[in-house]
C-alpha cells in the first residue's frame, strides 16, 4: 500500500482545529445543537430540555457555541425580557454531522460497553 502524502500544516492550525474539536466534542454543545435543530429556543426551555445541566453551565455553552458563530442570540424588549437561542447557518451546518454522531454512539453502545468490560477485565488481572 503507498504511504499517504504528507500533509504541510502548521501546529498553530492544530491548535485552531483541537480548540474547535473541543467545542463541538463538549457534551452539552453537543446536546444544546440537537436541541436547536429544529429552531429557535428560549433559555429555560433548554433548561429543562437538558437533563443534569447547571444554569451556569447551560449559560457557558451557548455563550462559547455564540462566539465561535455557531448560535444567535435575540433579545426581544418585552416585560421580562424574551431571549431565544437559534441555529446560524454554521451551527445548522454542523448539526447533522452531531445528529450522525449521536446516533452512531446509540447505535454502538452496546458493543462499547462490552468492549470497555472486556479490557477492564483484562487490565485487573494485572
Amino acid at each position: 500500500m503507498p504511504a499517504l502524502p504528507a500533509i504541510p500544516h502548521q501546529e498553530s492550525d492544530c491548535r485552531g482545529v483541537a480548540s474547535v474539536l473541543a467545542r463541538v466534542g463538549d457534551k452539552w454543545s453537543v446536546l444544546v445543537i440537537m436541541l436547536l435543530k429544529d429552531g429557535p429556543r428560549r433559555f429555560n426551555e433548554l433548561k429543562r430540555m437538558i437533563g443534569g445541566i447547571s444554569q451556569r453551565m447551560l449559560t457557558l455553552t451557548l455563550r462559547g457555541l455564540e462566539r465561535d458563530g455557531l448560535v444567535t442570540r435575540t433579545v426581544f424588549p418585552t416585560v421580562p425580557p424574551r431571549v431565544d437561542y437559534e441555529l446560524t447557518d454554521l451551527g445548522r451546518g454542523l448539526s447533522d454531522p452531531v445528529m450522525k454522531l449521536g446516533a452512531w454512539a446509540q447505535q454502538h453502545l452496546p458493543d462499547i460497553d462490552t468492549a470497555r468490560k472486556n479490557f477492564d477485565g483484562r487490565n485487573s488481572e494485572d
